[in-house]
This record gives C-alpha cells, sequence and structure tokens, in this order.
C-alpha cells in the first residue's frame, strides 16, 4: 500500500496549483500515485495566501486544489519525531527550519518517499527518500 503513495512538499503542491511549468518534470514520478501532503504543507500554502493578499475567490480554489490529496495531522509520535529530526540536523551542523522538519518527519513517520524540488533542504534527515527532478 505505502508503494503506492507519496507524500509531496509544498513546492510541488504550489507547482501544480500554479501551472507552473516545472510541474512537468515531476509528471513521471507523480504518475499513478495517491499524493499525500504534510499539514504543514497546507499551513505554508494559506500564509502564502494571506501574505499575498489574496481574495476568497482564488483562496477557495486553493482549498479546492487541496482536496486532492491525502491530508497528514500532526500526533504525538509525528511530534517526538518533529523534535528528533530537528536535534539531530542541528547537532549535525545542518539545522533545518521547523516547517522542513516537519514534512520531513512527516515522511518518516509513514514511511513515504518525499517528492520537493528542494532536496538539499531535507538531505541532514536521515533515513529519508528523497525523489527530485531538480537540475
Amino acid at each position: 500500500m505505502k508503494d503506492l503513495y507519496l507524500l509531496v512538499d509544498t513546492n510541488i503542491v504550489s507547482y501544480a496549483f500554479k501551472g507552473d511549468e516545472r510541474i512537468q518534470l515531476y509528471a513521471e514520478i507523480l504518475e499513478g500515485k495517491q499524493l499525500a501532503i504534510s499539514f504543514m504543507t497546507a499551513a505554508e500554502l494559506f500564509q502564502w495566501t494571506a501574505v499575498r493578499d489574496w481574495g476568497e475567490k482564488r483562496i477557495g480554489q486553493l482549498e479546492a486544489a487541496l482536496q486532492a490529496y491525502v491530508h497528514l495531522f500532526p500526533d504525538m509520535e509525528l511530534c517526538r519525531l518533529w523534535g528528533q529530526v530537528r536535534a539531530r540536523c542541528r547537532a549535525a551542523g545542518r539545522p533545518i527550519s521547523p516547517q522542513d522538519a516537519w514534512i520531513g518527519a512527516t515522511a518518516l513517520l509513514y514511511e513515504l518517499p518525499l517528492v520537493t524540488h528542494d532536496p538539499d533542504d531535507f538531505k541532514a534527515i536521515g533515513g529519508l527518500t528523497i525523489l527530485t527532478k531538480k537540475p
């Protein structure tokens, strides 16, 4: 079952939503897979709408687009793992943002490959499978 799912990073969801040509780089990876997002991806995207002062219509379009994804929310196990990810990355001399730590910890917890256009943001997380097509 896990072979059918991928966790997608915020940038991949953004590319798909905006129709950014970079989403075509990932078509082969994403094809035939059920796509999941961390709650953090949804939060980042809604921050984006607030910063850019989107109207209700455009926010509604984003909300509708997000319905295509499986949404993964935090529990105590994910919180524990998030803390470990942050601490390990810091100890390795590669601090990670809280947002990326949530996304990376989600991928680890659910044992899902992470599709991202920014693999360097996650490379200090041991045991994480990263799928990218960044040139």
